[in-house]
Order: C-alpha cells, then structure tokens, then sequence
C-alpha cells in the first residue's frame, strides 16, 4: 500500500512511518516543523518539507497513493486563547484542504489523528440519575480544592466510568474544539465524496520523540523534562485525575491497522491501553524510574482541563484488532531514558 503520511516528522506520525516501512508498505512523508514542535530538523525520518494547506502540494504527493494517515497538527493545552487562529488554520483549514485535494485525486480513505479531549469530560454515573453529564468545573470550586465533579441535577458525587465512541462531543478547550471540527470535516467529506474514514481518538500518548517542556507538550514529557532539569515534577490538582496512558508504538501500530483494515463510512475508535493510572502515579513512578525528587502536588488546574476521562477499549479490539502491548510500568521505565525531541 502506498500512503501518504502527514505531520510525518512529528512524535506519533515518525513511529507510523517507521510501522508502515516495517510492514512493507510505501510512505509519502510530509511534514511543515511547525517551531510549536520542531526547533530542528529531526534525523529520524526522511520527508518533504511542505505545509498540508498547500493544495497544489498535496494534490503531487497524494499521485499513485492508496490511504492517507493524517498526523498533521498544533497539539497541547496551548498559551491562551490567542492561540486560536495557529489551531484553527493548521488543525481545521489544514485539514479541509488535505480532504479536498483526496477527493481531486481520487483517493477515498483516511485514517485521522483525533483525541480523547473530543468528549470534554469523561462518563459519570449518579447513583440516583444514572448517566449524567457534569457541568463544566468552575473556578472558585478548584481553587478550593473540589476538583470531583457533581451530579448536574442532584449535586451528589458521581463515579467515573468507561466512555466509548457514542458519547456526546463537548470540546472544553481550542484545541479540543478544531479535534472536533477535524471528525465533523471528515465525516461530511465521507458523506459527500463516499469516502472512508477511521478517526482514531487517541488518549495520552507518551514515549520516545516527545516534544520537550512546551505549553504544546503533553504531560509525560512536562514531568520529564522537570527531572531533566533536577526538578521535582509538578502535578496539579491532587494528583488523583484518571487518564490511559497509551505507549506511542501502540499508537502507531492502531494506525497501521486502521490503514489495512476495511471501513465504512466514518468511524471513530478510541486508542488507549485500557488500564487506566492517575497524572499521580505517572509522575511518581517517572520519578522513581529516572531517580529523581518525588513530584510536587500543587493544587491548581489549567483552564479548560477535565477531571477523570478514561477510554473503554472494546471497539478497537472489535473493528481493528487492536490491542496495547506496552504495559504502564514497563513504559514509564523506559520513558525515564527515551530520547525527547529539542
């Protein structure tokens, strides 16, 4: 299969390019640097260097391709919401533009990047009220300490429970939001031009090639590059918000297998390991791991950050295949030592 890979030179997409090579298939690399992720060149995979807003550009790369894997984007929590047009314009344009260069070319499959940031928060369940869909948290309750989330109707504490692919979309961030301006083009592009997509909602996604401390890195590589400076990692909160920490060669063979896998429609499959750890324990088995000072809990959240979001695996197991083999404890160990991208 020859696929053409955006924002190959990136964390995620140079582990897609190096699965893909591995399995035989041919890559069309191309990726922009953006300074938000590159502050050089990279040497782990070799890529035309050009912009996916380019139509002109993507229409030459995409001759004699098979599928496109669409990597390319602003990721992170950001600075503010002045931020909001470099999202908008590489995230959702960029995004508008690949798909309408497929369908001049007439290629109709797409697997893309999206995110677990598409849901908001997470699934809650009142013992009362059943599933419920917490409000937004507010800022006098965090700067309180009460970060757990509450029953919208009775006010009584809710349990977090699995979220799988049918719950609402509520974006509570600039970045979330252009993720799911990305699945709503894609979905409209399939409609219209009978194409295919896989949107694969990747949770958070640590490893080898992570962008250093940036407010556009994730945070793994904030605790890392703390212990990298002899410093204790700052966790916010109470150290107690649940994520899945999904190891990026997990992330990169999903994509693989969403590249040789049939499907109709558009489709979206969450890409998590399916057992789930606290930003609390990251940081103190990190910490553990590099031998470094135990982190700080702080208090505190950023704005637009959500309490517990936790993925249930089954339908990527289902319609992939796709199951994580990096276990948590034996990622994070070795993440101590991974290689960052300056």
């Amino acid at each position: 299969m020859r696929v053409l890979l955006t924002g190959a030179a990136g964390f995620i997409g140079s582990h897609i390019a190096e699965e893909l090579t591995t399995r035989g298939h041919e890559v069309v690399s191309v990726d922009n640097l953006l300074p938000q992720a590159h502050s050089s060149v990279p040497e782990w995979t070799n890529f035309v260097r050009g912009d996916v807003q380019d139509f002109d550009l993507m229409t030459r790369l995409l001759d004699g391709v098979d599928a496109v894997c669409h990597q390319a984007a602003v990721v992170g929590h950001g600075l503010d919401p002045s931020d909001a047009p470099l999202y908008v314009r590489n995230n959702d344009h960029g995004t508008a533009v690949v798909l309408a260069a497929m369908h001049s070319a007439g290629v109709r499959k797409l697997v893309l990047a999206s995110s677990m940031v598409v849901y908001g928060e997470g699934r809650y369940v009142c013992s009362v009220h059943g599933d419920v869909r917490p409000e937004p948290r507010v800022s006098i309750d965090l700067k309180a300490g009460r970060y757990e989330p509450s029953c919208p109707i009775c006010g009584d504490s809710v349990d977090w429970a699995l979220i799988e692919e049918d719950a609402p979309l509520d974006p509570r961030s600039t970045y979330a939001a252009t993720k799911v301006a990305q699945e709503h083009l894609a979905s409209t592009w399939a409609r219209q031009a009978d194409g295919n997509v896989w949107a694969l909602r990747y949770h958070n996604v640590y490893g080898p090639r992570m962008a250093r401390d940036t407010p556009y890195a994730g945070v793994a590589a904030l605790f890392r590059s703390a212990l990298e400076r002899g410093e204790a990692p700052t966790v916010l909160e109470d150290g107690m918000q649940l994520r899945d920490f999904v190891h990026v060669t997990d992330v990169a063979v999903a994509n693989v297998l969403a590249l040789e896998s049939s499907v109709s429609g558009f489709v979206p499959v969450n890409v998590c390991s399916g057992s789930p750890h606290t930003v609390g324990e990251l940081a103190q088995a990190l910490a553990s791991a590099y031998g470094g000072p135990s982190p700080q809990i702080v208090g505190g959240a950023r704005s637009g950050d959500v309490r517990h979001i936790v993925a249930s695996p089954v339908a990527a197991q289902r319609l992939l295949g796709f199951q994580a083999r990096v276990g948590f404890a034996e990622g994070v160990r070795a993440f101590a030592s991974d290689p960052l991208r300056a």
